[in-house]
């Protein structure tokens, strides 16, 4: 089993309330890989400039993540840089610097194209479906966008759903997608478009899941203190894909699980900046904390109401 994952490596510049970190390593791939590199084997596809450490590279490696699809070009790699408030739901766009990633066209080796799990982070819808016509026969393919690709590219967004399994959106972005103005209907109308599952990020207040007629929700880790929310949500995926691959099934079970382990693969990257505090965590790290998220959310069983 082995996951594909196609987005960006990036240098992020943020400032939270809780300080402030320029040039910190990020990127939608960066943090999926991560995240999921704990569960199951991972083969990243982006690009990055001559500006990029050799060191950061070194680490993936060494976390068993394949870098044979990270490319360099002449030139500097992606910069984001992002200012959040006291809302930490939604970060302020301060400079998007594509560089290099603006011409980025991801090809997969030939060692790539076998993987049992696509991920295609949020990159250009065409760009992603270009990316499914090159992997074989995949067992399960999700996808990740945003408001700038349905709002703008809504037609291509839609062809590429098309060939999709499970759609990963945030709240706002599912219901501008799936024209309705809750949650739920949107994510039934989503359904229709091709992805039979639908995951809605919601930041603080957890993540819902939509499979056929099975909707479930978890609640967010509660944590003391959150540092930077920056790639909580391609974290989640990574845990969340991570942990389906890992299984090897999908069902409502595997589902409801892997929404608890992305839940809280989520919950660390939080507690610092950049990879800061997921380089520091272990498969136990993990455990305990879904345990401890069980205990919080459990619901006795046998509610005698009547």
């Amino acid at each position: 089993m082995s996951i594909v994952v196609v987005g960006s490596v990036a240098f992020d510049s943020i400032e939270t309330p809780k300080g402030k970190r320029d040039m910190a390593l990020g990127g939608s791939a960066n943090f999926f890989s991560v995240a999921a590199s704990h569960l199951s084997k991972v083969q990243l596809v982006a690009v990055v400039g001559d500006d990029f450490p050799q060191n950061h590279v070194d680490w993936l490696q060494e976390r068993g993540i394949g870098t044979e699809g990270l490319t360099r070009a002449e030139g500097k790699t992606f910069h984001w840089k992002g200012l959040y408030g006291d809302d930490l739901n939604e970060a302020q766009t301060l400079a998007t610097d594509l560089n290099v990633f603006a011409d980025f066209e991801p090809v997969l080796p030939g060692s790539y194209k076998e993987a049992s799990t696509v991920f295609l982070a949020n990159i250009d819808p065409d760009l992603q479906r270009n990316v499914l016509e090159q992997v074989d026969n995949p067992n399960l393919v999700a996808l990740d966008t945003m408001n700038f690709w349905i709002e703008g590219k809504l037609d291509a967004l839609k062809k590429t759903l098309a060939g999709v399994d499970l759609l990963f959106v945030n709240d706002t972005e599912a219901k501008m997608l799936g024209a309705a103005d809750n949650v739920v209907t949107a994510a039934h109308n989503i359904q229709e478009m091709g992805p039979k599952i639908v995951v809605i990020k919601r930041g603080e207040y957890g993540a819902m899941l939509f499979h056929q007629n099975d909707i479930a929700f978890c609640p967010a880790y509660p944590l003391d203190e959150v540092f930077d929310p920056t790639g909580a949500g391609d974290t989640f995926a990574g845990g969340f894909l991570g942990w389906l691959d890992k299984v090897g099934d999908i069902n409502s079970q595997t589902l409801r699980e892997a929404l608890a382990v992305g839940t809280v693969m989520a919950s660390f990257v939080c507690e610092d900046f950049s990879f800061d505090k997921t380089k520091q965590i272990g498969l136990t790290d993990l455990h305990e904390r879904v345990r401890a998220l069980q205990k919080i959310t459990a619901i006795p069983e046998n509610i005698n109401i009547l």
